[in-house]
């Protein structure tokens, strides 16, 4: 969802997975996306490869790169800011309302958002806000958006950014979720809620995506 409309407007795309290849050289980047993936931000033991992108996102917020983290991206980019990030008290996963601040609706990424929406959610942990960040969005269980101040540099926990296909395929992982598991949510009932849903989300998603690049690139 985010590819699209950074292809339409004409950008370079070079996508870096950080568990297959070293990261490419930062210059000429004008913008940044760091997504989320199966490793929880303090795992590196397990998933050595957090270290490189850690030390690649700070070097980002030093030359002032804009980005825009989404769910496990936007923890590892608040703790780069020096945000506290930690596992929450229960995760939050499926379909969740999420409320705007009244910053989140004077932002420029995210204020044609309506005060209160349902956004996608799957995460177990959780950042506080960083030090000279604003917080734009908030659930019933704790932050959801935040933008630092001093740049352009933004975090979102929910998921704009997915497919009914990704949905679909971590869904057919729920077993290898203990967190998922733990929760008693029936997996089947949050496929058929997002088979009903994606469509406008997937629009949220494009138009996030589209406002980010217009004021970033």
């Amino acid at each position: 969802m985010f590819a699209e409309p950074a292809l339409a407007a004409g950008h370079e795309l070079v996508e870096w997975l950080p568990h297959e290849a070293t990261p490419p050289s930062l210059d000429g980047f004008d913008a940044a996306f760091v997504f989320g993936g199966e490793a929880q931000v303090d795992e590196e033991d397990t998933y050595p490869w957090l270290r490189t992108e850690k030390t690649l996102l700070r070097v980002l917020l030093e030359r002032r790169t804009p980005l825009l983290g989404v769910c496990l991206g936007s923890q590892l980019v608040a703790e780069a800011a020096g945000a506290v990030v930690r596992r929450g008290r229960q995760p939050e996963i499926g379909w969740h309302e999420v409320a705007l601040t009244p910053e989140g609706s004077a932002d420029h990424v995210l204020g044609f958002l309506p005060d209160r929406f349902e956004g996608f959610q799957w995460h177990h942990y959780e950042w506080l806000l960083p030090p000279a960040a604003v917080a734009l969005a908030r659930s019933a269980r704790g932050l959801q958006a935040f933008r630092l101040e001093d740049r352009p540099v933004w975090g979102v926990q929910f998921h704009p950014e997915v497919t009914e296909a990704d949905v679909g395929s971590w869904l057919d992982g729920w077993d290898k979720d203990p967190g998922a598991v733990a929760t008693g949510l029936n997996p089947e009932a949050i496929r058929a809620e997002t088979a009903a849903k994606i469509a406008a989300w997937n629009e949220v998603g494009r138009t996030i995506s589209e406002r980010f690049l217009t004021r970033s690139v």
